[in-house]
């Protein structure tokens, strides 16, 4: 018995430290290219085309950022994105959560049928065409609603949030409606601070797809006025707009000698990346479960 206890106890140890090292060098694949990135936005234009810069920059410099921020249409691309991403995460996270608190009240006879009629819509869209012909008969193209009217119901999302409040004590709700509470004040004093964990899951998923998506400004607002962010991104990577941009003012200022399209490029990747890196730590802590233990009301 103690032979066959150290054996497996060995092979624990064994299978723990090679699960270490399986860890550390997938992290070390993940983090490199960040912070080569990194060492690139901050390293001297003309000396990053010499190559050989991994994890420090070789010869500092802050050029880069500073011709970016001083880019009107990066600031402006930057305010549309931040205000994207606010207005879209909380009316998508109130509406959705609101509609998955509607279809799991039991005495709600249409909660079933509204959950077919949302799941069909996650398997049948009405493609690309017919989109544009609704969202143009609206009048949301060429405006900065159309970033988040149509996103403020997401049905998968929904059942998400319906299948977690459904694992709320009903005893809760009852309670609440004994004492003459409405269903919006029940939604809005227990089934939103009881699931905050779901809730800042969607936000979450919510903020990131308001950020990174580019798709819709290129086909709902080709006109330029309501660039966002990624969409600056994408010219400057594919286009190499600032190449072409600074062929006149290299010529003429000596401080944007320093400059070069794979600094510029690094730059505004951070830029781009450097929000949603800091998000994920700070909304970590609520994705945490069992908040409903010992709430029932005795």
């Amino acid at each position: 018995m103690v032979t066959t206890f150290s054996k497996q106890s060995l092979g624990g140890k064994i299978f723990d430290v090679l699960n270490v090292m399986v860890l550390l060098i997938f992290g070390l694949l993940v983090v490199y290219p960040f912070l080569n990135l990194l060492a690139l936005s901050f390293n001297d234009g003309t000396d990053a085309l010499k190559g050989g810069i991994y994890l420090w920059p070789r010869k500092l410099s802050f050029s880069a950022y500073q011709f970016l921020f001083q880019d009107q249409r990066l600031l402006s691309s930057l305010s549309i994105s931040i205000m994207r991403v606010v207005i879209g995460t909380l009316t998508c996270v109130l509406s959705t959560g609101l509609l998955a608190y509607i279809v799991t009240i039991k005495h709600f006879s249409g909660r079933k049928m509204m959950k077919v009629i949302f799941i069909i819509t996650i398997y049948f869209t009405g493609g690309l065409i017919p989109t544009y012909l609704v969202f143009l008969g609206l009048g949301l193209t060429d405006s900065f609603n159309v970033y988040w009217i149509p996103a403020m119901f997401n049905a998968t999302w929904m059942l998400y949030m319906a299948s977690y409040m459904e694992s709320i004590p009903d005893s809760l709700y009852e309670s609440a409606r004994i004492d003459g509470a409405s269903e919006l004040g029940i939604f809005v004093r227990i089934a939103v601070p009881v699931s905050i964990p779901v809730f800042a899951s969607i936000a979450i998923f919510s903020s990131v797809s308001h950020w990174n998506y580019w798709l819709d400004t290129v086909i709902y607002n080709s006109s330029g006025n309501w660039d966002t962010l990624p969409i600056y991104l994408k010219r400057l990577l594919l286009e190499v707009e600032a190449f072409e941009e600074l062929r006149n003012p290299l010529a003429l200022s000596e401080k944007l000698r320093n400059l070069s399209p794979t600094t510029l490029r690094a730059a505004l990747t951070m830029i781009v990346t450097l929000p949603i890196f800091f998000v994920y730590p700070i909304m970590q802590k609520y994705f945490v479960g069992g908040l409903t233990l010992g709430a029932v009301k005795g």
